[in-house]
């Protein structure tokens, strides 16, 4: 799968995924042999550089933590020094199936979005495997609807899952994600309010999640509260802005 004669680069920002990490490599490089993987490991504290490395990915540490959204810019910046005109980008902890993959860079190689984002809570229209239900807890669940009715309305588009992180998307987007304006932290919903006030076409596509083993969630302990007034007021400040 190539684009302009280069591999299509997939980014997976990783944070103590040594456990997982390897089998994400594998099940990629199964269905994917010419894509180049990017480890964005950030900061682990176990050995996910190791294993990403012996598994054959590009990997690039964090000298210490930094955060996700962070992780992902580093990705982002990569793709561009390197001249490529598409992405996609996914977890490093197992929950997206790989098989999705194609869906994704259909919906940017063919002009029909300039972001892709894949949502678990669409149905499959029968070309790829049928997802099953996925399922979340009841909080989690409600943060989800709530940000993705907020975009719906914003955007004047029906946004099913604003908290995904299994996205494609093509060069323009890489260098306006790229700039300041992007979020250090949680890059959802505002993300995707900024993209569509800047010009760009989002599309959500229908893919395959599952849930976390381990129940492990960038969203633990006191991280919702501060998650939602955090959303809340970069909405306010995308809607100021020109």
């Amino acid at each position: 799968m190539k684009n302009s004669g280069k591999p299509v680069p997939l980014l997976i920002p990783a944070y103590n995924e040594e456990a997982r990490i390897v089998s994400v490599i594998r099940g990629i490089k199964e269905r994917y042999p010419l894509m180049e993987i990017v480890i964005v490991d950030d900061g682990s504290q176990d050995d996910t550089r190791g294993r990403a490395l012996q598994a054959g990915a590009r990997v690039i540490s964090h000298p210490y933590n930094l955060g996700y959204g962070v992780a992902l810019q580093t990705g982002y910046k990569y793709a561009l020094e390197r001249g490529y005109e598409v992405l996609v980008q996914m977890d490093g902890d197992g929950q997206h199936d790989p098989a999705y993959i194609s869906r994704l860079l259909e919906t940017i190689e063919t002009g029909r979005a300039d972001l892709a984002i894949g949502s678990r809570f669409l149905d499959a229209d029968g070309s790829q495997p049928e997802c099953l239900p996925y399922r979340a807890s009841v909080m989690r669940r409600c943060g989800m609807r709530l940000f993705g009715t907020i975009a719906s309305l914003l955007i004047k588009q029906k946004v099913t899952d604003p908290t995904s992180g299994y996205q494609a998307m093509n060069r323009k987007v890489l260098e306006w994600v790229s700039s300041d304006r992007f979020p250090w932290d949680y890059p959802d919903a505002d993300v995707i309010i900024m993209l569509h006030r800047a010009g760009f076409r989002i599309q959500e596509v229908p893919v395959q999640m599952y849930e976390n083993p381990d129940k492990k969630s960038m969203h633990s302990g006191w991280k919702p509260l501060y998650y939602v007034f955090k959303m809340f007021l970069s909405i306010f400040v995308t809607l100021m802005r020109k």
